[in-house]
């Protein structure tokens, strides 16, 4: 019999997002985009900035804005250790805007001391951002 549903934890350092089953999930891994459903091969990887797209049990959808972190897949159980965690509706578009643009400012900036691996790695939060209010919203 196949299996159906997969238990997931998803917690950061402040707060557990959630628990429960899932029928599958979608998230940004170091080399690209993973979807994890129930009887997935055993995994442990990095997470870049992105989204973690939860469909629960029963089809009912979740999304959570990720910082990066950790994602670790056994036979019955997926857990994402999240450097910061924040579900999508509770994003501000605003903040996000700004930053994005703080970020594209750093990189354009020629002259001074540019952290261009800091202002690269604050765009790449913003655009991630950006994506999962979009992802919510719809």
């Amino acid at each position: 019999m196949a299996i159906l549903s997969v238990n997931l934890n998803v917690v950061s350092a402040e707060e557990s997002l959630f628990s429960g089953s899932i029928e599958s999930l979608q998230i940004t891994g170091s080399e690209g985009e993973l979807g994890i459903m129930p009887g997935h091969a055993p995994l442990l990887t990095s997470l870049k900035p992105g989204m973690a797209r939860i469909v629960k049990k029963g089809g009912e959808e979740e999304i959570i804005y990720l910082s990066g972190g950790m994602l670790e897949v056994q036979p019955n159980n997926v857990t994402v250790l999240a450097d910061s965690a924040i579900r999508g509706g509770d994003l501000d578009e605003e903040a996000a805007l700004q930053a994005k643009e703080r970020a594209e400012q750093h990189l354009n900036d020629h002259g001074g001391d540019v952290d261009y691996a800091e202002a690269a790695s604050e765009l790449a939060r913003a655009v991630a951002q950006l994506r999962v209010i979009q992802a919510s919203s719809k």
